[in-house]
């Protein structure tokens, strides 16, 4: 069988294996996709370094929450199980390995309960055809506490939408035993563009077109109704300027 006829039944093997894909179980599934990188500036430092800052979101569109309940595993770890609501109300969890670390983000009061691999910045060359590359840098920040920050659609949207946050802000306990972190349907995780790590280091980066890369859920540590929209992009020229980047349209791959 051909190398892509085999990947394609690969990825077609994990869909079906997902819970979500169970008609009989019926679960109201989460679904993160990741908006598309915005409000990007350069930034350089005294230090000499070159950062290009962006905002980024984790948006939950599908028919119910993603929600993590972790539980003390370490003197600075927790391991998370995930919360789905079945067709009956009911609240299943699943053990899907991810692990949840209290973060230190000093110029933001100390530190916090975040979910380890939550998202990922990837900076890309871009080719001629618009087709990504080779990775040339991934940015800092990796963990999240997953949170009710921002509600983008009207309450009842997807698989209802609340009016109202229902995970607030992050966990800052660091003796608590346990904690859940979660994003509703309809809502965001939102991190401001001057938020500490919402960043990629550009220092020394060959002047030229790139592809920035915001992936939700890297490692696949989440259970969602899609796995293959997880993936948001946008094409800068280096060094950044605002404006139009004068590169060729992106060609969106996996």
């Amino acid at each position: 069988m051909a190398p892509v006829l085999v990947l394609a039944a690969a990825l077609a093997a994990l869909q079906v294996a997902s819970p979500c894909q169970d008609p009989v179980a019926a679960l109201r599934c989460p679904d993160l996709v990741m908006a598309a990188p915005s409000h990007l500036t350069a930034q350089r430092t005294r230090t000499g370094r070159t950062f290009l800052r962006m905002e980024n979101r984790i948006v939950n569109v599908g028919t119910g929450p993603v929600e993590l309940i972790a539980q003390r595993s370490g003197p600075r770890e927790m391991t998370a199980q995930q919360v789905i609501i079945d067709a009956a109300g009911g609240h299943q969890r699943f053990a899907t390995g991810a692990q949840v670390a209290y973060t230190s983000v000093p110029t933001r009061g100390g530190d916090y309960w975040k979910l380890v691999d939550a998202a990922r910045f990837e900076l890309w060359t871009e080719l001629p055809d618009g087709r990504r590359g080779a990775l040339a840098r991934i940015g800092p920040k990796l963990r999240y506490c997953l949170r009710d920050r921002r509600r983008l659609f009207a309450p009842g949207a997807l698989g209802g939408t609340p009016a109202r946050r229902v995970y607030g802000a992050c966990n800052q306990e660091a003796a608590k035993q346990e904690v859940t972190l979660g994003t509703s349907v309809g809502w965001a995780d939102v991190y401001p563009a001057d938020y500490p790590g919402n960043v990629i280091d550009v220092t020394g980066v060959p002047a030229g077109c790139y592809v920035v890369v915001h992936r939700a859920d890297p490692g696949g540590r989440i259970i969602e109704a899609d796995e293959a929209n997880n993936v948001s992009a946008k094409v800068v020229r280096l060094p950044f300027h605002p404006g139009a980047q004068g590169c060729p349209r992106y060609a969106a791959t996996p």
